[in-house]
């Protein structure tokens, strides 16, 4: 029992935020469309999270309005004093790009 305490790895909350173009491929008129708080162990595990979530019909939430997570679109993860991190979801998968993208 005592084990089994120790090895369990820690969740945490996160804030997420994604944006979406208005029409797939457009490289430019980023706004957000939804915003949730999810719990995972690092960023890498809540980003998988987001897009088996937001790829697939029944998963998605009832009151998600926009079109499925594909290439190009951007999430944000808020961790409040720790910072700000986003995402960007490239064929080759999620790479961090810089705030000044989001417009």
């Amino acid at each position: 029992m005592v084990y089994s305490l120790l090895v369990r790895k820690r969740t945490l909350s996160f804030d997420i935020t994604i944006f979406q173009t208005p029409s797939f491929g457009e490289k430019k008129g980023y706004k957000d469309v939804y915003r949730l708080i999810l719990e995972g162990n690092n960023h890498k595990d809540v980003l998988e999270k987001v897009f088996q979530t937001f790829n697939v019909a029944d998963r998605m939430p009832a009151d998600y309005d926009a079109r499925y997570l594909s290439t190009g679109d951007i999430v944000l993860i808020d961790e409040g004093k720790k910072g700000q991190t986003y995402y960007k979801l490239c064929p080759q998968g999620w790479q961090i790009i810089n705030r000044i993208h989001v417009r």
